[in-house]
């Protein structure tokens, strides 16, 4: 799993449950997309997205980690005939982070429309086919070597028995294409940083961090046999994660790296990989085809094979889950909102 079901929070409602974020070119803008409610969560009275929660794409200019503009989208309840109002609104500077600020309202739609402002910016919301895949039996033992400080012992399995576990699912789908112009990077590498947070309104009048989400996959390589971590790592903050977080990863790591002897110096190779996955902030060239590889993390495009680059990444020797992006059967869209529909 990308992030799906990650951590007891989480899978409280899965509604507030981000599985997947992506960022990549448009065809005018830069997009954003978050999947939420994925089927596999069960059936629940009232699927789609949570009235009492905010869903928001947070965005990093400067390289600090810290949220420099938010799109923060808002929803009603579902009507008679399951659609949902939202509102999306623009907060920036200091109100980015502050989740009683207000800020302006940008643009409004109903689920299942496609709406688009005077400035650009458009936006979509309704279910969709889930365009990622994972290998079950792969997942689980990447989980039990990162626990353990073992290489992934797979058995007898081998590429030919691979299936997708996620085949015919479904999520519902949260598409915002931002005009690359209020995305301007002011960070010496002229990237953005995005992440995604879910929040969830308390009676007591605040907002209680559910979910956050920016690289792929961190939460299989490490919580799935440590479910307080995922809660942790869901209430954080990006810029801890290296503080908090980054010395504990980096042993898990060095032990599955020892367990290969792929590096000389296990310890060191595990250091680098940590520094490569926090801050938990994906990065973007606003602009480019985005392309989450080996080489560069470059955003995430619905194609992109991410379970085969973190495994490999985090083991320091291939690791490949036996299928790719034809394992979806559900094709993509060529145009907005590019998430595949229901099959």
């Amino acid at each position: 799993m990308s992030h799906h079901l990650d951590s007891p929070l989480a899978r409280q409602d899965i509604r507030l449950d981000i599985t997947d974020l992506y960022v990549f070119r448009g065809e005018i803008g830069t997009v954003l997309v978050i999947n939420v409610c994925h089927s596999l969560g069960g059936d629940i009275p009232a699927p789609g997205f949570h009235p009492e929660g905010m869903y928001e794409f947070k965005i990093d200019l400067d390289g600090d980690a810290i949220e420099d503009i938010t799109y923060r989208v808002q929803f009603t309840d579902r009507d008679h005939d399951g659609r949902q109002y939202y509102t999306v609104r623009r907060l920036s500077g200091p109100d980015a982070a502050d989740l009683d600020a207000v800020g302006p309202e940008v643009l409004a739609g109903t689920t299942g429309d496609t709406n688009v402002n005077a400035a650009g910016l458009r936006a979509w919301a309704g279910q969709a086919s889930d365009p990622f895949w994972i290998e079950p039996d792969v997942l689980h033992a990447v989980g039990h070597a990162v626990q353990d400080g073992t290489t992934v012992q797979l058995g007898e399995w081998t590429p030919a028995n691979a299936t997708n576990l996620f085949a015919d699912q479904t999520v519902y789908s949260l598409v915002l294409e931002v005009p690359d112009a209020d995305l301007t990077p002011r960070a010496a590498d002229d990237r953005i940083g995005v992440w995604a947070v879910a929040t969830l309104g308390t009676d007591a009048g605040g907002w209680r961090p559910i979910n956050r989400v920016g690289l792929p996959m961190i939460h299989p390589l490490f919580t799935q046999f440590d479910e307080q971590l995922g809660d942790d790592l869901n209430a954080g903050y990006p810029r801890d994660d290296y503080a908090v977080y980054g010395e504990r990863v980096a042993g898990k790591l060095a032990a599955v790296i020892g367990a290969y002897g792929t590096a000389t110096d296990p310890h060191a190779q595990a250091r680098a990989v940590a520094r490569r996955l926090f801050p938990n902030v994906l990065p973007y060239t606003v602009g480019t085809a985005a392309a989450f590889s080996f080489a560069e993390f470059n955003g995430r495009s619905l194609i992109d094979n991410a379970p085969d680059v973190m495994f490999t990444l985090a083991a320091n020797t291939p690791i490949t889950l036996g299928i790719g992006k034809e394992s979806v059967k559900a094709a993509l869209r060529s145009e907005f909102p590019y998430v595949p529909p229901l099959g």
